[in-house]
């Protein structure tokens, strides 16, 4: 039962679309109709926008985290595993927006480094250094995605492995327009406006 609480709070939490709310509260227009129409970050900075990109990035990867934090203290740590999983399937598939979410990559290393923040960072390094070599952001995404169950399996976390696959799963899913992009080397490089 607690597992169950958990995930309900951490689904959420997580589908507060904080880019939606902080582009409209500043008069930047419906982040939906800007750019790709993605709700996230990388989105949010096409509007020229820096100081409301960060913070939707820090937000977003925030309510991942916070979910997992507060299901940890609640009711430990499969709890903690179900909320931050729950966190991220909010921003994918948020209720408030009518399941129409994002791409849910500052959820995915939010609730990485809340649950184990070695594997958080070691995510959160392949994302800094693909996007500095590179300067495409979906494929940075990919990196950290793909990198962080490997890195979960190398401190022997199986379960964390697990759920950190499957959210990876669900990261390239919604990057499967982005991946087709990057193969036809058409895909836009951080910091482009819309």
């Amino acid at each position: 039962m607690a597992e169950v609480l958990a995930a309900v709070a951490g689904y959420l939490l997580g589908s507060v679309p904080f880019g939606v709310l902080i582009t409209r509260a500043l008069g930047l227009g419906d982040l939906r109709a800007i750019g790709s129409g993605n709700i996230g970050a990388t989105n949010v900075l096409r509007t020229g926008n820096k100081g409301a990109a960060l913070a939707t990035l820090l937000l977003d990867g925030g309510k991942g985290a916070a979910a997992v934090l507060l299901a940890r203290c609640w009711g430990g740590e499969a709890a903690a595993l179900a909320a931050g999983g729950a966190a991220f399937l909010g921003h994918l598939f948020p209720v408030w927006l009518g399941f129409r979410g994002g791409k849910g990559v500052a959820t995915f290393l939010g609730t990485a480094l809340a649950l184990f923040w070695p594997v958080g960072l070691i995510a959160c390094g392949l994302w800094l250094a693909s996007a500095a070599i590179t300067r495409v952001s979906s494929l940075s995404a990919l990196v950290a995605a793909a990198g962080a169950p490997v890195a979960a399996l190398a401190f022997g976390l199986r379960g964390l492995a697990a759920v950190l696959a499957l959210m990876a799963i669900l990261v390239f899913i919604r990057h499967a327009a982005n991946i087709r992009r990057i193969a036809a080397g058409t895909e836009p490089r951080i910091g482009r406006r819309a």
